[in-house]
């Protein structure tokens, strides 16, 4: 398996997931690669949440609608224990507990790399919605 995230798109994640935990004072802990991708912990160091971070290369106000593949959030889900999408934007986040999400589902994606095996698949696509939160970097 083909592996595309660069260098940049774990900083941009990086500044992501640190940002989400600042909002109340946690941490988080990287998971495996193939696994979704962090553990959230509350300031006593209890975990409290799971995260999956992607990438949206626009600002806050042009994110929309917002991607993500549904195999990750079959993995998300599994966890079970509030599982939380982050959109990592060029001038903030946008986040949502998943199962407060409504979106549509379609076969879609990026246009195809070669030895890439997802990037036309099961997507699902988010309109703004009063459970998506954001904070500005």
């Amino acid at each position: 398996m083909t592996i595309f995230e660069v260098e940049e798109d774990l900083r941009r994640e990086q500044v992501a997931i640190k940002k989400f935990v600042d909002i109340f004072g946690g941490s988080f802990q990287k998971l495996d690669q193939f696994d979704i991708d962090y553990k959230v912990f509350d300031k006593e160091n209890n975990l409290i949440a799971y995260a999956e971070v992607k990438g949206r290369i626009r600002t806050i106000n042009k994110a929309y609608p917002l991607p993500i593949a549904v195999r990750k959030i079959m993995k998300l889900s599994e966890k079970r224990l509030n599982p939380v999408l982050i959109w990592a934007c060029e001038d903030g986040i946008i986040y949502a507990k998943l199962n407060e999400l409504v979106g549509q589902i379609k076969f879609s994606g990026r246009t195809p790399r070669a030895k890439s095996t997802n990037d036309m698949e099961i997507m699902a696509y988010y309109e703004k919605q009063k459970c998506l939160k954001y904070v500005r970097f």
